[in-house]
């Protein structure tokens, strides 16, 4: 066979791979940049594939030219050489986040502004070390809180009841739970809607000192050490 045939059943060879690329893949490769470029591609910049799909490289192929010969948004090597280029090169970039609309806030003291007040009142304030009946002192503390809560369009008030760590679970979450009542039912004696306060106990699941009491061991040292930890925690909310 002469040089001449063997030249033509080369290019034949490859006309008919470039053919049965084309029908087999329905995407095509399109090279726009500019450089080195590390495939094969016909007249119309298209990669030319194997009959398996195979992308054909040049002799100027390395793993660094099919990271940077792009085609489209893309290195070239995406579609070819998925394996080799980087996965986060070969993924579209998340869209910026959308700009937050501005809302206009009303101003406090205006109709329609919410009005939305925490208040932390001392167990011991409000109640005997380890008992539930409100003292005078804390009954006059709820006389502001309920005089503040009708100046509302009422829609929530939230008490929550804490003790401190002294004794056993259950007895502490059964307490926290028996104050958080006894608020409740002194500020409805006093006119707010029942049905707007919600109460819960927490026991002793929520302390606030810390370990700042830790190495107290005299106990009442530690009963007044632990005093911020008994506490009843009182959230208005409404409408002005």
């Amino acid at each position: 066979m002469t040089k001449h045939h063997k030249k033509l059943l080369a290019l034949a060879a490859i006309a008919s791979i470039g053919l049965s690329a084309s029908t087999a893949f329905a995407q095509d490769v399109v090279v726009d940049g500019t450089g080195v470029i590390p495939y094969v591609i016909d007249a119309r910049k298209v990669v030319t594939r194997s009959g398996a799909g195979l992308c054909w490289r040049t002799g100027y192929w390395t793993a660094a030219a099919a990271e940077t010969a792009m085609a489209g948004e893309f290195p070239v090597g995406c579609g070819c050489d998925g394996d080799i280029v980087p996965k986060d090169k070969c993924e579209a970039a998340p869209p910026p986040p959308a700009e937050p609309v501005a809302q206009e806030e009303p101003v406090a003291g205006t109709p329609g502004a919410i009005a939305q007040e925490k208040v932390r009142l001392e167990a011991d304030f409000l109640f005997d070390f380890n008992k539930a009946v409100l003292k005078p002192e804390g009954r006059t503390a709820l006389d502001n809180i309920v005089a503040q809560a009708k100046q509302l369009q009422l829609e929530t008030v939230i008490v929550i009841g804490h003790t401190d760590r002294i004794g056993d679970n259950a007895g502490n979450q059964r307490l926290s739970e028996r104050r958080a009542a006894s608020v409740k039912s002194y500020m409805v004696d006093q006119g707010i809607d029942p049905s707007r306060i919600y109460t819960e106990g927490r026991g002793k699941t929520q302390p606030v000192t810390g370990t700042q009491c830790n190495n107290v061991r005299a106990r009442p040292a530690l009963i007044e050490c632990l005093q911020p930890d008994r506490r009843v925690d009182i959230e208005i909310i409404g409408t002005r």
